[in-house]
């Protein structure tokens, strides 16, 4: 948990039981889970855990660059730790999402200069290998 609290530390975040439990959760699963999935994840260890406790942290998470929010469809909000720039592929069978690791920004067309481009997110959608 140290580890994780100087992470926390380091994005300017006070640690507290929650949110070490929560960060770590994401750190350590990788799985790009919604708030619901982290919710009913750490609920059983956590009893005093509450949905908006959740939210609420991973909304400060999101402020302080500490997550990046991935939205692949309408409606499914989910949450990585990996904040370096990467794409990301949902399996349209298992719903699965894994990374893909390279510089998206780097395969687009050039912009207008008078654009400034604060984020790009690029998102695939299709079968992982495991159900194709």
């Amino acid at each position: 948990m140290q580890n994780i609290a100087e992470k926390l530390k380091s994005y300017d975040i006070r640690p507290s039981v929650h949110r070490l439990a929560i960060y770590r959760y994401l750190d350590e699963k990788r799985n790009h889970p919604t708030a619901e999935m982290i919710y009913q994840a750490l609920l059983p260890d956590n009893p005093t855990l509450s949905r908006t406790t959740v939210y609420n942290t991973l909304k400060l998470f999101s402020e302080h660059n500490a997550v990046q929010e991935v939205i692949i469809e309408d409606g499914e909000m989910r949450y990585d730790a990996d904040t370096a720039p990467h794409a990301h592929f949902k399996c349209t069978e298992c719903g699965a999402v894994h990374d893909f690791f390279f510089v998206p920004h780097e395969y687009l067309p050039e912009l207008p200069t008078d654009f400034k481009i604060h984020e790009v997110h690029v998102n695939f959608r299709g079968l992982c290998p495991k159900c194709k």
